[in-house]
């Protein structure tokens, strides 16, 4: 462990020094792979380094301990440095936890309406308005590439791209069939229904990083379409694709020429491409999109917003801390559920990685 982190602090400052050399910003491509994998080593150099330093507070405060008049402050020093360094080990074993490579990544989400009719596009609507709040709080960029509303302003389907940092390593967790109970708009007794809405998330692939021939995609072209007219154009601009050997069907219509629509589509084409390789090399026997989302059916449900109740419960969580309030949930404050599920996996991979030590 110690010689990896010594390894790591050493490249992190050879970054640093690679960086000053003037001749590396003319090549665009090796200044962005440097500058990520700075990004990425900093954190952990931060925290080694930090760590060094309480061993030699640590150290400095024991040599001070035999002086009556140094005594009290060297204690209270080497009490602080001692609880500091064991919270930056747990740190540390965390950091050095394999990471997934797509964290980095942007994703790429849909939406659907799932069981429970215009409600559930209702309910899918409220998701779409969630995620552009949550990502509106991180700073990142949200850019639409088919959008298919109701007249009552749900959404049956809703692609998007979310462009950020660690964009994909805080949405990943978004996958799978979320609930909700209400008393709908379109309910005149007042009964609470429950109806569902499913989320696939998928790290953006460059077309590079897949095996895509374009003689394996048939590309169509129609009008973009959309209740309201928001959405609608004139021309055939709408791009639709589909892989001939796999199946897969992705359109784009939010653009306004077929040259960028398609480029939108190759993209959330790569992206599919790779989760479907991804899932045969780690064995899984499903599609993707059933991997990720299920059939929609309420009891395959990852999450459930309850407005009666006022809470959102996260069922993968364990323990007692898996409710939240709703109203800050469904505005888009995800990070506590976010933060606990990234600690619960995080935990679990450290129990792994002691079980195979051991």
């Amino acid at each position: 462990m110690w010689e990896k982190l010594l390894e790591i602090a050493r490249r992190y400052d050879e970054i640093g020094e690679l960086l000053e050399i003037p001749e590396i910003y003319a090549d665009s491509a090796r200044l962005r792979a440097l500058t990520r994998e700075q990004k990425e080593l900093e954190p952990v150099t931060e925290a080694y380094r930090a760590y060094k330093k309480c061993d030699a507070t640590i150290e400095e405060s024991e040599s001070l301990l035999s002086d009556p008049e140094l005594r009290d402050m060297a204690q209270e020093e080497l009490k602080a440095a001692k609880e500091e360094k064991e919270r930056l080990y747990d740190e540390l074993r965390i950091l050095l936890l394999p990471r997934d490579p797509n964290d980095s990544k942007n994703v790429i989400m849909e939406l659907r309406g799932g069981v429970g009719g215009e409600e559930s596009a209702l309910f899918a609507a409220d998701l779409y308005r969630m995620y552009s709040m949550y990502a509106e709080k991180r700073g990142w960029k949200i850019e639409l590439m088919n959008y298919n509303d109701t007249e009552l302003g749900g959404v049956k389907e809703a692609d998007f791209v979310v462009s950020g940092d660690g964009a994909y390593s805080r949405l990943k967790f978004e996958s799978g069939v979320h609930r909700v109970q209400r008393v709908p708009e379109t309910e005149s007794g007042g009964r609470v229904h429950t109806s569902t809405a499913t989320v696939a998330v998928l790290p953006e692939m460059e077309t590079v990083d897949v095996d895509l021939r374009e003689e394996d995609i048939e590309m169509q072209v129609y009008r973009s379409s959309g209740a309201g007219g928001q959405h609608v154009n004139k021309t055939s601009s709408a791009v639709r694709l589909i892989h001939r050997p796999t199946g897969i069907v992705v359109s784009c219509q939010e653009e306004r020429s077929q040259v960028q629509n398609r480029a939108k589509c190759m993209a959330m084409l790569a992206s599919k491409l790779y989760e479907i390789e991804q899932q045969r090399v780690e064995g899984a026997i499903t599609s993707e999109r059933r991997a990720q989302v299920g059939t929609g059916m309420r009891n395959e449900r990852i999450r459930t917003y309850n407005f009666p109740q006022n809470r959102v419960t996260d069922h993968r969580l364990n323990g007692d801390n898996k409710n939240f309030n709703i109203l800050q949930v469904i505005n888009g404050d995800l990070d506590p559920i976010i933060d606990a599920l990234t600690m619960q996996a995080q935990a679990e991979a450290l129990r792994q990685s002691t079980e195979e030590q051991t």
